[in-house]
């Protein structure tokens, strides 16, 4: 019971500061760092030869792929309250639509995207003008606070494997967080909006299963 406290109260707080960025980013303060920092990572940091590198992670980050890895951890799990983490998925794309449509937030202009596409995907959202919150980044942290917390959690794997797990999901939450913003996708406040509403839905839904 302990536990599931500790869980709600972490995926309360967490969605109290996205909703208090979100007023943030909605009033423009953040315009200057958004721009300064997308400049920095493509002219400064990371050399165009990672464009595919980056454009890969774009594309393993849809809706459709991160829908089927969370239904494989849920199968694997075997827990019918599983249930609830497939409603807090469903409602941060909910949630962030609804930011879509009302945070006054357009995405970085079209001289500044540099995705390749390599795979084409139907996608199950509705086109808007506006980038925050970035759907990448709130699904990676979704699926990696559920994954994180199931293996912490764990008493089949050793100190060894959940150290080398939770390296690898570090990486990857980093690297596709990068890339939204190296790639033009987004600005890095969309990624923080998206990695605070995902975290936060993730610790809630976990607080039921």
């Amino acid at each position: 019971m302990k536990q599931r406290l500790k869980l709600f109260i972490i995926g309360s707080l967490c969605f109290g500061a996205f909703v208090l960025f979100s007023f943030i980013v909605h009033k423009n303060l953040l315009t200057q760092f958004d721009f300064n920092s997308t400049v920095r990572l493509q002219d400064h940091i990371i050399s165009r030869r990672f464009d595919g590198l980056f454009s890969f992670f774009s594309d393993i980050g849809v809706f459709e792929i991160m829908l089927g890895v969370l239904l494989i951890i849920l199968v694997f799990l075997k827990k019918i309250r599983g249930i609830f983490v497939l409603g807090f998925f469903g409602l941060f794309h909910l949630i962030e639509l609804y930011g879509k449509f009302f945070v006054d937030h357009l995405p970085p202009p079209e001289f500044m995207l540099r995705t390749e596409r390599i795979m084409n995907f139907p996608q199950f959202y509705i086109r808007t003008e506006n980038s925050y919150p970035s759907g990448h980044a709130g699904r990676t942290g979704f699926i990696s606070v559920v994954i994180g917390l199931i293996v912490l959690r764990s008493k089949k794997l050793s100190r060894l494997q959940k150290s080398l797990i939770l390296g690898f999901l570090i990486v990857y939450d980093i690297t596709m967080f990068v890339s939204r913003v190296y790639l033009g996708e987004h600005w890095t406040t969309d990624v923080i909006g998206g990695g605070l509403l995902g975290m936060a839905l993730a610790f809630l839904s976990l607080a039921f299963l």
